[in-house]
């Protein structure tokens, strides 16, 4: 036995493994099927490289000289799946690996200030086991706290239960990445050097533009980005956007109105297609509330619905509506409670899942 193990740990330290990784999901293109992105540098001599998942061995293009192999590993939609990777010479293995959990399904950014990240009462685990977190360490289960949050939030969220209704319906792995940061109003999120008239409540990530006004310093874009270019183009489904309570209702001289809340959001959306290539689809929930006593803001909630009436975003949920014992300190707080993330995750579930309806094949 000890014999067995060394030679499964020599052959194992032959392969480098870049894709997939351990938890790591596949954005798929269709109901049925997808794709696993392969690649690798082999450490001793071969003439071929194989992998499979959901099928037969298949082989993976290798260039002999440099030992590196990259290519596509169609499969079907679905996991987990023990993914198998073995190098070959003469017709014989001379190296192989394995990874237990890799997936096909459907794959999210999520971005926006608190109530996207890990600001709720109690932190969330994924009951099924088949929701997935990238993060800057890499993949694992979407347990609370998310990772790559920009942010030091550590509490709750509403990713693994929307994770979990996701997984229900759909039967796939669901891979999530999220990049929000509380208190943050849409004027932060914009490209370096955006303009706008007034300066945000919170004053991290602007500064005054020359010749007067303000300007985003890009930070929270270029984080948001940096995610999604880790996907490549039609890499992740859509980008869900939780954002507008620091918009609603501001003290006089860092208030938004609604026509500029959607103008800015509009030029954000559009920054992030053109750095991006290729235009995701986004996303808007409805999200404007204080407390009891402010429960929202029309200004901003007519703001967010107009980018779907127009076809700028998707419509996404009226997490408003979450009041009462859904909210934290006794219903007084901005933030979640365990009921209220469960059921956040519920709601944005229902909205992505009737947009999927409408194109899955």
């Amino acid at each position: 036995m000890a014999l067995l193990f060394a030679a499964t740990l020599l052959a194992q330290s032959s392969i480098t493994l870049q894709s997939p990784a351990e938890y790591q999901v596949f954005q798929r293109q269709s109901r049925t099927s997808g794709t696993i992105w392969v690649a690798g540098h082999a450490g001793v001599d071969g003439d071929a490289i194989e992998a499979r998942a959901s099928g037969d061995w298949q082989p993976i293009p290798f260039d002999r000289g440099s030992r590196v192999f990259r290519g596509p590993l169609p499969a079907a939609a679905g996991g987990w799946y023990k993914f198998g990777l073995r190098l070959r010479k003469s017709g014989q293995t001379v190296a192989e690996m394995r990874i237990p959990h890799v997936g096909i399904g459907e794959v999210f950014v999520i971005a926006g200030q608190s109530n996207s990240t890990n600001y709720g009462e109690v932190k969330q685990r994924t009951r099924t086991g088949m929701v997935a977190a990238l993060g800057p360490n890499g993949w694992a289960l979407a347990d609370d706290p998310q990772p790559g949050v920009q942010d030091s939030s550590r509490n709750g969220s509403f990713i693994p239960p929307f994770g979990d209704a996701l997984f229900e319906k759909y039967r796939v792995p669901i891979g999530v990445a999220a990049a929000g940061h509380g208190s943050t109003s849409v004027r932060q999120w914009l490209p370096e050097g955006e303009r706008f008239e007034r300066q945000p409540t919170m004053t991290k990530f602007v500064h005054p533009a020359p010749g007067g006004g303000w300007e985003s310093d890009g930070t929270l874009f270029d984080g948001m980005m940096k995610v999604v270019r880790q996907f490549g183009p039609q890499g992740f489904r859509a980008l869900l956007w939780h954002q507008g309570e620091s918009d609603a209702n501001q003290q006089p001289g860092h208030e938004i109105s609604g026509g500029d809340y959607a103008r800015l959001l509009t030029r954000l959306i559009d920054a992030s297609h053109r750095q991006a290539g290729w235009d995701f689809p986004w996303f808007v929930a409805q999200a404007s509330y204080h407390s009891p006593a402010d429960t929202g803001s029309a200004e901003i909630r007519d703001a967010q619905e107009s980018l779907w009436k127009s076809g700028i975003a998707l419509e996404g949920p009226d997490t408003d509506q979450l009041a009462g014992d859904n909210r934290q300190n006794g219903g007084r707080g901005v933030h979640f409670t365990d009921k209220g993330l469960q059921a956040h995750g519920r709601l944005w579930a229902a909205k992505v899942g009737a947009y999927l309806d409408s194109v899955l094949k």
